[in-house]
């Protein structure tokens, strides 16, 4: 009976697969239609199974060598599988595919079977895994119901009710996503590739259904460097997940991503070509977020509330897999092109996802250490967490309404309860915040600090009104000049050459009082300095919009008592 029963089930695997088989790449016989095609051998099946004689380390009646290599398993910092040499029909995949094993070396022949050409091995392409798997989807790894939960994104497999299955080891191999015997949605996939439907049937990463990177119609127009050589697909929504993903030898070893550098996967085509947000002219700009300088040290899981490495990419402000187009929202809600980026919030803990922008720009501009300040101001703190803090004497209005209920320079739409979103400030020089057609946020700017607008911290340089675009972006000049906020404006920047920097802080005032640091006032040490008859320096608000220092400035005391007419 024994007989009977692996007669029959040779002849099932050779039945069932023969059909799908014939006309693809797997029909390494004399009539097979692929590149590899043996010299002298007609029969189909025999190149991986057979009826007598079949590889006592295998099952299905398998009929090649094994291979001997030790592979190197992928790995990355999110992943929870533990995940270490092929296992199962991954393995005799393996066989054939990681290049190692001559094509003709089967278990029931005693020579090798000749190839075409002198083929013997997997020759070089997409064909060719080789050993080294740390750039391909992880394979022969637990995928049960325990590693589900520790991953939200991943479907349970209990719940798995598409073409993609595991093993009945409960393991996730090469078979669960490849069909040896049938090419139908090609490459021997089980599902189709186009909108990742078969990435999907695993996957669910938050708000990817409604995300740009899903459903943008987007068509690269065939200048430059095709973002997709990969697929035979042309919109962003066909490739999906392929915009950015390779399963089988990425350019990253990582998240199996289509290039090392990892901006490179998003510049590929934000780079004029087919988004129409044009990032990499901002990204080439002299200031710039310099997400060129650091490979390999971003992780999506990192904690950004404790000293991290100096470094920024793409993903640390933008979640690939949720951000959409940008549509109308609120200071200081974040936008949705963000996605679902993690953040820290206005107390130093982790939020994820974040819900402010200015929450976004914490994880870098917040706790992480920093570089030197621009500014050596009288009360130092770089921390811009801390210096838009609302118990602080002052600040511009991120995190909440600011406290000056009379600020008489501004410019409508802005009022006393406005607020504001650091990017109004800090943006691209070409962007719609500056009336221009470029990409809006923070990616580059020919001003430094990357500001959208000129903003002179320079003592003494001749006044002209387009040094301090910015500030004039929302405060009026002609109010300013008249002194409705301040009787001495117009004395300090256009007769005296004082930038606006001199005497504020732009961001806020750490540990400062309401009495000597409302109204931004932080002194620039570089311009200014203690009154050499008092020892003091230090700026006394009187109320209404009045005010008196007592310090040193351009070599001269500056006290209320040597003020002039």
């Amino acid at each position: 009976m024994l007989g009977v029963s692996v007669l029959a089930l040779a002849l099932l695997v050779s039945l069932s697969g023969r059909a799908g088989i014939t006309a693809t790449k797997h029909n390494l016989s004399t009539t097979g239609p692929g590149p590899i095609q043996a010299e002298s051998e007609g029969r189909l099946c025999i190149f991986c199974h057979t009826p007598h004689h079949s590889s006592r380390s295998s099952s299905m009646l398998w009929n090649r060598q094994d291979s001997t290599e030790t592979y190197l398993p992928y790995q990355s910092a999110t992943l929870l599988a533990t995940v270490d040499q092929p296992t199962g029909a991954s393995k005799l995949c393996l066989s054939c595919h990681d290049g190692t094993v001559a094509l003709g070396n089967l278990v029931s022949q005693p020579e090798e079977i000749g190839f075409v050409g002198g083929v013997r091995f997997m020759p070089s392409g997409g064909s060719l895994v080789d050993s080294d798997l740390r750039d391909d989807h992880p394979i022969s790894f637990d995928y049960d119901s325990a590693l589900a939960a520790q991953r939200a994104d991943l479907v349970d497999p209990s719940e798995l009710m598409g073409s993609v299955t595991v093993d009945p080891r409960g393991q996730l191999q090469c078979t669960s996503c490849h069909d040896p015997h049938n090419e139908g949605f090609g490459n021997f996939l089980v599902a189709p590739m186009i909108g990742s439907k078969l990435c999907l049937e695993c996957h669910e990463k938050p708000d990817w259904a409604p995300s740009s990177h899903s459903t943008s119609l987007a068509t690269w127009n065939g200048s430059g460097t095709d973002p997709w050589p990969h697929t035979d697909f042309t919109t962003l929504a066909e490739n999906a997940c392929q915009n950015c993903h390779s399963p089988h030898s990425a350019g990253s070893t990582a998240w199996i991503l289509n290039h090392a550098q990892e901006e490179d996967n998003c510049l590929v085509c934000h780079d004029g070509t087919l988004a129409a947000t044009d990032i990499q002219s901002d990204i080439s700009a002299a200031f710039h977020h310099p997400v060129e300088l650091t490979t390999d040290v971003h992780t999506p899981n990192e904690d950004p509330t404790f000293g991290l490495s100096e470094h920024v990419e793409c993903s640390d402000c933008h979640e690939p897999h949720s951000t959409s187009e940008d549509a109308a929202h609120a200071a200081p809600l974040a936008s949705p092109t963000l996605g679902r980026a993690s953040g820290v919030d206005r107390n130093g803990s982790a939020v994820s996802p974040a819900t402010y922008e200015y929450e976004v720009c914490f994880k870098c501009h917040g706790d992480s250490p920093m570089s030197d300040p621009p500014i050596n101001r009288q009360l130092l703190e770089v921390n811009k967490r801390l210096q838009f803090d609302l118990s602080n004497a002052s600040y511009h209005p991120v995190e909440g309404m600011g406290k000056n209920p009379n600020v008489p320079s501004l410019l409508s739409p802005y009022t006393e309860t406005s607020l504001i979103y650091c990017s109004d400030c800090h943006a691209s020089d070409r962007g719609p915040g500056a009336g221009g057609s470029g990409p809006a946020g923070p990616h580059g700017s020919v001003f430094e600090h990357i500001l959208e607008r000129q903003y002179n911290t320079i003592d003494g340089v001749p006044y002209d009104p387009s040094l301090y675009d910015l500030c004039f972006k929302c405060h009026s000049e002609s109010s300013l000049r008249s002194d409705i906020s301040f009787d001495k404006h117009k004395k300090h920047f256009e007769e005296e050459d004082a930038p606006c920097s001199a005497c504020h802080d732009p961001h806020g005032v750490s540990d400062g009082t309401p009495s000597n640091n409302s109204h931004l006032i932080n002194f620039d040490l570089s311009i200014v300095s203690a009154d050499p008859n008092t020892g003091r320096l230090e700026f006394e608000d009187l109320g209404d919009n009045a005010g008196q220092c007592y310090l040193q400035c351009h070599g001269e005391d500056h006290s209320p008592e040597s003020y002039g007419p």
